[in-house]
């Protein structure tokens, strides 16, 4: 979600231009409690962070905006002065837990009486290493295939000619749809999202990148090394890497002038949230979205999202869990649900939802709060992404997640600029992920 670190009115916080690192102090007999990893940038940021504010009254927050940063982070634990809550993805924080810079949330669940049954079991199983809970999850971002109707029909295809289960069609329809003009590309004709989405690709042929228990790496298994040498030769038949990615990085992804309503994209696997920017900027355009699926036809949902955890240095835990436990709690989503359907609604656009780890606040959300009638194209994108995640599935909570996420993306980027093949590429990136796998045992 884009977050443009704007302060909401009646927000009870205090906002520093600092990053928010630092034990958080003491001000007139209340704490004040720091921040890292989180910005102030919309309504469902700025109206959760009031009603979380309120809970740990007379304390405060100062929140900085800055991104979470390892070693800053790192940094402010060795010198003990750690920032009282972070905000990271799912996909790092048992990196940190396995260091023990991360507080274990069983007392913390306990005294604040904290129910873990609204969470997604999934968004759950992310934030738990070797069965300790260690963060509370936030969104719940899932992958699906976006197609620009009005662009693949001016290439005089279907949005069904895109589908993911037959590779040789889609890869047609890739070179078809694709368009250059003036020796550059004018529009990509389908995005793989390499290298981020690479464990969506790695599932479609049937590879679990990472074991169950986050402890082995399986990125030399051939059918990873297929499914990459795939998706790139996608890429190649659109003009290489150095040209769609520097096509890609121009576009106004998050504003009025977006790749959808320029033309400049036919078809992308993209996150549910971007349903969300075209019906603020865009409202009109014809978009439609499928499931991504595997050769049989199977759809998959590569789910990920972010967490609140508390570090182990921090001196304000009990106002820093009950910050986190309101943060993520199913009546603080609905009431941020409600402040953005309201105010989309005051300027005639069409709210999509906020899809969260909390099953509770999804369901009062997307049962009462989106409204979509009068947008039938958003409203069957919206049921897509719905249906979508009855077969999500995340990344298992790892020692050395982060290590491992950094090895499997260096290996693609090393294909992706032609340093190396996909088989020799992800030998290297298996060396690299199981060394720092077996370090962290």
């Amino acid at each position: 979600m884009v977050r443009k670190l704007l302060a909401g009115a009646g927000v009870v916080l205090l906002l520093a231009g600092c990053g928010g690192v630092g034990g958080g102090g003491d001000t007139g007999g209340a704490a004040t409690l720091t921040t890292m990893g989180f910005g102030l940038g919309d309504e469902i940021a700025t109206t959760r962070a009031d009603l979380a504010g309120k809970a740990i009254a007379p304390a405060t927050v100062k929140i900085g905006g800055s991104a979470f940063d390892a070693q800053q982070f790192l940094a402010s634990v060795a010198s003990h002065t750690p920032p009282d809550l972070v905000y990271l993805d799912r996909q790092l924080l048992g990196t940190y837990a396995a260091r023990g810079t991360l507080e274990p949330l069983t007392d913390c669940i306990a005294r604040q009486r904290i129910d873990v049954g609204q969470y997604r079991p999934a968004a759950l199983k992310e934030v738990t290493l070797d069965g300790k809970v260690y963060g509370l999850p936030e969104f719940y971002d899932n992958r699906v295939l976006l197609v620009n109707d009005a662009a693949v029909e001016a290439g005089g295809l279907t949005p069904r000619d895109l589908s993911p289960a037959d590779r040789t069609q889609l890869a047609t329809a890739a070179r078809k749809l694709t368009v250059r003009a003036g020796g550059g590309l004018s529009r990509i004709g389908f995005d793989p999202k390499i290298p981020e989405f690479l464990p969506l690709w790695a599932k479609a042929n049937g590879v679990q990148m990472l074991s169950d228990d986050g402890r082995t790496a399986h990125l030399d298994d051939p059918r990873l090394a297929e499914v990459l040498a795939y998706a790139k030769s996608l890429i190649d038949a659109q003009g290489g890497w150095s040209a769609v990615k520097a096509f890609r990085d121009s576009f106004d992804f998050f504003g009025e002038k977006n790749p959808f309503k320029q033309g400049q994209l036919a078809a992308t696997l993209m996150d549910d949230w971007y349903l969300n920017v075209l019906a603020n900027y865009s409202p009109d355009v014809r978009v439609s979205a499928a499931p991504f699926t595997d050769t049989a036809g199977t759809p998959i949902d590569w789910v990920t999202g972010s967490a609140w955890v508390i570090p182990a240095g921090s001196t304000h835990k009990d106002q820093a869990c009950a910050w986190i436990k309101t943060m993520t709690d199913a009546p603080t989503w609905v009431a941020a649900a409600k402040a953005r359907a309201e105010k989309r609604k005051a300027a005639g656009k069409a709210f999509t939802g906020v899809y969260t780890g909390n099953r509770v606040a999804d369901q009062e959300i997307f049962g009462g709060i989106v409204r979509l009638q009068d947008r039938p194209a958003f409203d069957a994108a919206v049921q897509t992404v719905l249906r979508a995640q009855e077969t999500a599935f995340t990344m298992p909570a790892s020692p050395a997640g982060s290590e491992f996420k950094t090895a499997w993306q260096n290996a693609v980027n090393r294909v992706l600029s032609g340093e190396q093949q996909p088989a020799d590429a992800l030998r290297q990136g298996q060396q690299e992920a199981q060394r720092a796998l077996d370090a962290a045992r």
